[in-house]
């Protein structure tokens, strides 16, 4: 188990050289790759949103595309196209900038509905079809969306299908002060210091890695804990629309992957909880009666008052 948390460390002390005060992030992220799993990160502009998905390309060694999301991209600019070759006058297939094993997906609020659902495809099944074609993606291929939770102004707001895709949803927060005046202090002489980051681990790295996720054992007690969070959430009055049986799928391989990272070899009531909010918060809706009762509540605060609200199973490997 002590490769993952050897990666996790390294990969912290890496970032760090770029990004700041972000190792809760790092974490999560990291978490959600190994899952094989996408991410959207949410805060305001200038937090290092983008520039932490360019240190994870980087660290991780994976190629990289970053798509700028604006509402004149149409869906051929993202999956590709088939165009005529008129030096053959054959067909053949352009492909689009999801081709490549990391992909920034930057400000993906801001262009349509329809180009918002080529996504679909691409990140559930990992291909592109076109024309009747199917054309697989790279592995490992991950998905790492921004978008601005605050500003609606030409925005489409991605819809509950759009949003149960992603694995995980990370905040990254303003930093420190501390660390505020320590990023001050490296990018005073230097304005890309991202470019002098190496890589920490292969590409068999990162994939064995991801094969070591499945093999962390996760004990009956802990599957129906999962369940009972699952089953809570389509119970009470806090939420419209329960968790899906992907999104409790999404928490049980989180847990497993954070067991990983903490190098044990089986999941505990801590993993489960740790992962919960991260996991399954974006994919709840809170009720008018919620929204009206208790000011100020989020999603966030509601699934962890009705997680603190189970029993908690007695811990076993």
């Amino acid at each position: 188990m002590q490769p993952a948390q050897k990666l996790l460390q390294l990969l912290d002390q890496n970032i760090s050289k770029a990004v700041v005060g972000k190792s809760n992030a790092v974490e999560l992220v990291l978490n959600a790759i190994l899952c094989q799993g996408h991410v959207l990160i949410e805060d305001v502009p200038g937090v290092g949103k983008t520039t932490l998905a360019s240190a994870f390309a980087k660290s991780l060694a994976l190629s990289f595309k970053r798509i700028q999301f604006t509402p004149d991209i149409t869906p051929s600019d993202v999956i590709g196209y088939t165009a005529m070759d008129f030096k053959t006058g054959e067909m053949s297939y352009r492909p689009g900038a999801v081709f490549a094993q990391l992909v920034l997906a930057d400000e993906i609020n801001r262009t349509s509905p329809k180009t918002q659902s080529s996504l679909l495809e691409v990140m559930q099944e990992r291909q592109v079809t076109i024309d009747g074609k199917t054309h697989p993606l790279p592995r490992p291929f991950v998905v790492l969306a921004t978008q601005n939770p605050v500003d609606f102004v030409g925005t489409y707001p991605l819809p509950e299908a759009q949003l149960d895709r992603f694995f995980m949803r990370v905040s990254i927060g303003y930093p420190s002060m501390e660390e505020e005046i320590r990023v001050l202090d490296m990018y005073m002489a230097k304005d890309r210091l991202i470019d002098e980051l190496e890589p920490v681990c292969t590409r068999d790295d990162l994939l064995k890695l991801q094969g070591m996720v499945g093999q962390v054992r996760v004990s009956k007690e802990m599957r129906a804990y999962i369940t009972s969070i699952a089953q809570a959430s389509r119970s009470v009055k806090l939420f419209t629309r329960g968790i899906s049986t992907r999104g409790a799928l999404a928490l049980m391989r989180s847990s497993q992957a954070s067991a990983l990272l903490d190098g044990r070899d089986y999941v505990m009531p801590e993993d489960v909880r740790k992962m919960a909010v991260p996991v399954l918060s974006h994919r709840l809706i809170l009720s008018p009666e919620a929204r009206l009762g208790a000011k100020g509540i989020t999603a966030e605060k509601a699934l962890s008052r009705m997680i603190s609200g189970l029993q908690v199973p007695v811990r076993s490997k």
